[in-house]
């Protein structure tokens, strides 16, 4: 019965002096918190996509709060929980949408293979253990990693073996642009208007291009040399479009050989665009 007695006893002091301790080092140790943090929280959509560049709504709540972070970098949120976020921090904030754009058309039945892959169905295990699957080095792989890692199911698989955008869906977290190993999705603002250039193979030799890829960009510069704003330079490999000067005329577009550059309102962001204006 002592025992028993004296075991509960000692039970009982140790708790209280555990409980003391701990409560002294809290007070000791306190760190306090911004209140706006949860406010911050309470604003944004919750979907933890990470595409802000911190962990989670919490990491972005945080870093707002301690002005480290824009109030404009909630892709899922848009222009509305930036203008939320701005108020209550006291600044302004103005957002312009951007939205994922597939810089490549080699589809499966135009990139041939370079032969079969029999590792992990992934792009980046493909370009890990093989360099990729296709004898263009630059084009996509079509194992859709890009698909798994979005969000906001905006990013599909199509037949022809490359990933295509739905761009009512599409938020630009730009989580499928850090994915992508070959890197061959592009940050695109979704109001702009202009050419695109839809190839990323960098190859100098023109005939290697035609024979990895038919419609791949053989650096003729004849966009260069047609365009009436010269707003068009070749960088690394790629025409590259200065959309200050770009007035849209389409010229590039109708003098290219392979058809590799499109027009972003007519030919990447149509279908949605139609999609709209039928629903208003």
């Amino acid at each position: 019965m002592n025992t028993v007695l004296l075991t509960a006893l000692f039970a009982a002091a140790l708790a209280f002096v555990l409980g003391t301790a701990l409560g002294f080092f809290k007070k000791v140790f306190y760190v306090e918190t911004d209140p706006r943090i949860a406010r911050i929280r309470e604003l944004l959509p919750g979907v933890n996509c990470g595409g802000c560049g911190y962990p989670g709504c919490d990491g972005y709540a945080a870093a707002v709060a301690g002005g480290s972070a824009e109030t404009t970098r909630c892709a899922p949120g848009g222009q509305g929980t930036a203008s939320k976020l701005a108020a209550l921090m006291g600044v302004s904030a103005e957002m312009k949408p951007v939205v994922a754009v597939v810089a490549c058309k080699g589809s499966k039945d135009i990139a041939p293979l370079k032969g079969l892959y029999a590792g992990i169905p992934t792009c980046r295990g493909a370009k890990l253990s093989a360099g990729g699957t296709k004898l263009c080095s630059w084009g996509c792989l079509g194992y859709g990693d890009c698909t798994a890692i979005c969000p906001f199911d905006a990013i599909h698989m199509g037949s022809d073996g490359l990933p295509h955008v739905d761009y009512e869906a599409c938020t630009g977290c730009k989580k499928c642009i850090a994915e992508c190993p070959q890197q061959i999705i592009k940050e695109v603002p979704r109001d702009r208007k202009g050419p695109i250039v839809s190839c990323s193979n960098r190859n100098p030799l023109r005939p290697m291009i035609r024979k990895t890829c038919k419609v791949g960009c053989i650096k003729c510069g004849i966009c260069v040399k047609n365009c009436p704003e010269q707003c068009i330079v070749i960088e690394n490999g790629i025409p590259q479009v200065d959309y200050a000067k770009c007035t849209s005329c389409g010229t590039c577009n109708a003098k290219c050989p392979t058809k590799i550059i499109v027009m972003l309102q007519n030919e990447v962001f149509a279908e949605a665009d139609e999609k709209t204006q039928a629903a208003g």
